[in-house]
């Protein structure tokens, strides 16, 4: 594998956009094949990130959730088709039939996002536009049993994706199996993996003696913060990419870790069939199964993952099945997306050019578009920067200042098309890229030509 084009990679996309730390590990079906991070773990003591360093997995810990789920299943302890009131008083029936444990799983329970995990997060970073009282398990429940006029779809129908659903399955868990969520899955997963510096609480971060300082990026800034302890089961764990690396093993190997049977092989692909499509397609075709978003053809292979954040942390973890790898990519803010560096890894891992992939070449297209323009002999000027998944065209003036969203409409190799409005008329602006490198704009009577960089 290509490890230096990789880490190009990593540390471009970490200058760029300011993260502070970051660990890497790819690994086969044997063994840990790469790992490495890069800059900091605590940026003002000048501490190192390691590919021991920990980090809050967010919703990768969805997975762990499932997993669980499916060996209680497997135990005979619950049933994949039992109603959730059989474990929980929620007391809610999506057009007049009950949510089941399965529903929970692919986020298809009826309900849409209703916002606990968003509050909790930004309450205890400090964001003050608001305020939700959550501390526990059973303040979601609480918190969910009144949304029932928030109904949008009967159960199975449609895809929400739901941080409260797998609180509520972490509350199953707990009931089914008689024990504390964080216990569960500490004996019955975390411990036969050997995942030995992966944890739930604050106490054990408090002792972790190569753990990463969450940071909020805000405008450069990278302000210490902290992590929402309390509610694990939808994205309380903390852990690092080599034990990650151990997680992924087992499901390579379709179950079992040195000799550990932790699911049967039936169990991991019922954990893998996809169940639900999703609302937004990158690669096509991509679905929820039980904790994980499957990819049916990530560059003709298929690939099974799930991204995770906390605001302050940020996460990716996937695997290819019948090619044997996996890789696990965490960071201490959030910037970049860690699913895209994941890819990219992939990619070369496999043999593939990571820049076809096609959020590599989206984010390629924009960045050479982004730029100062000028008309014919420089008569008039307009800026175009890029944030995020988005253009801007910007004019700046003593007197004039206007700014317009770009929206993008069709790209392609050799031309890109965006929309906006103004004054309520729809326009177009139509990037041209000529062969000999030159980027052209026409928008509304006005033809640019790009000077200068972005």
């Amino acid at each position: 594998m290509e490890t230096r084009r990789l880490e190009e990679f990593i540390l471009e996309k970490m200058s760029e956009t300011g993260l502070p730390g970051l660990s890497i590990a790819i690994t086969d079906a044997e063994d840990t094949i790469y790992a490495r991070a890069f800059g900091f773990r605590d940026v003002e003591q000048g501490l190192r990130a390691t590919p021991r360093t920990s980090y809050c997995v967010g919703s990768v810990t969805k997975s762990f959730t499932a997993l669980a789920i499916l060996q209680l299943a497997e135990e005979g302890l619950l049933d994949l088709e039992d109603p959730v009131g059989k474990y929980i008083p929620l007391g809610l029936r999506p057009g007049g039939e009950e949510i089941r444990v399965k529903h929970l799983l692919t986020h298809a329970s009826g309900l849409p996002a209703l916002g606990y995990a968003e509050a909790l997060i930004r309450n205890v970073v400090g964001d003050d536009t608001t305020w939700l009282p959550i501390a526990t398990p059973d303040d979601v429940v609480s918190f969910v049993s009144g949304a029932g006029d928030w109904v949008e779809a009967r159960p199975g129908e449609r895809f929400f994706y739901l941080n409260e659903g797998y609180v509520l399955l972490g509350r199953i868990i707990e009931v089914a199996s008689g024990r504390p969520y964080e216990d569960y899955v500490r004996e019955r997963i975390l411990a036969p993996l050997g995942m030995e510096r992966s944890y739930f609480s604050r106490g054990e971060f408090d002792r972790d003696v190569d753990k990463a300082t969450p940071y909020v990026l805000s405008e450069g800034r990278r302000i210490p913060s902290t992590y929402p302890f309390g509610i694990s089961a939808d994205g309380g764990l903390i852990s690092n990419v080599l034990d990650l690396s151990r997680y992924l093993r087992m499901f390579l190997n379709r179950g079992e870790a040195d000799g550990i049977r932790i699911l049967s092989e039936e169990g991991i692909r019922e954990m893998e069939e996809p169940r639900i499509p999703l609302p937004y397609e990158v690669f096509g075709g991509e679905a929820y199964a039980y904790g994980w978003v499957v990819v049916p053809s990530f560059m003709g292979h298929r690939l099974v993952g799930h991204g995770g954040s906390v605001l302050v942390s940020t996460a990716y973890v996937g695997y290819l099945p019948e090619d044997g790898l996996g890789v696990a990519v965490l960071s201490n803010a959030s910037g970049y997306p860690m699913a895209n560096i994941a890819f990219y890894a992939l990619a070369l891992a496999l043999g593939e050019e990571p820049e076809e992939i096609p959020l590599i070449k989206h984010e390629r297209l924009l960045e050479k578009l982004a730029g100062e323009y000028r008309t014919y002999m420089g008569s008039y000027g307009v800026r175009i920067s890029r944030r995020g998944d988005f253009l801007f065209l910007e004019v700046r003036g003593r007197y004039i200042r206007e700014e317009l969203p770009l929206v993008p409409e069709r790209l392609e190799e050799r031309e890109a098309f965006f929309f906006t409005f103004e004054d309520g008329r729809r326009l177009v602006a139509e990037f041209r890229i000529r062969e000999d490198g030159r980027v052209e704009l026409v928008f509304e009577r006005y033809k640019f030509r790009k000077v200068g960089p972005g």
